[in-house]
């Protein structure tokens, strides 16, 4: 497991993004966290930076969407689904599951995000 932030300092509508190989975004959707790969399969794009509504991330270079549930696309361009993560929260920190071969690339740091709610 790697931590990510306090529950508190990631706030509705708004991700962290996590300097892993490969980064992994998390995100607070209306209160339920989701992790995913940051990277949008369509074009190398970071997902915490698109814009969120409900449980789904817009890409902002070329508007691809992911439903962070399942991180399968919703819309083109994106044809390919983004990896998604467990996501826990123990003792008021959030931590995301990794596999065994990304938790031995601990983030160097862990980079709060605005979102934009539609």
């Amino acid at each position: 497991m790697i931590p990510v932030c306090r529950l508190e300092d990631l706030p509705a509508g708004e991700s962290v993004r996590l300097d892993l190989e490969p980064p992994i975004a998390v995100f607070n959707a209306d209160g339920e966290l989701y992790a995913v790969d940051d990277t949008c399969t369509h074009q190398d794009a970071s997902l915490s930076e698109g814009w969120l509504e409900g449980c789904l991330v817009e890409c902002p270079l070329h508007a691809a969407s992911f439903d962070l549930r399942t991180g399968r696309p919703t819309c083109l361009p994106a044809r390919k689904a983004v990896r998604t993560h467990p996501v826990s929260v123990l003792e008021g920190t959030v931590w995301v599951h990794v596999e065994t071969d990304q938790a031995a690339h601990r983030p160097q740091t862990a980079t709060a995000t605005q979102g934009s709610a539609a």
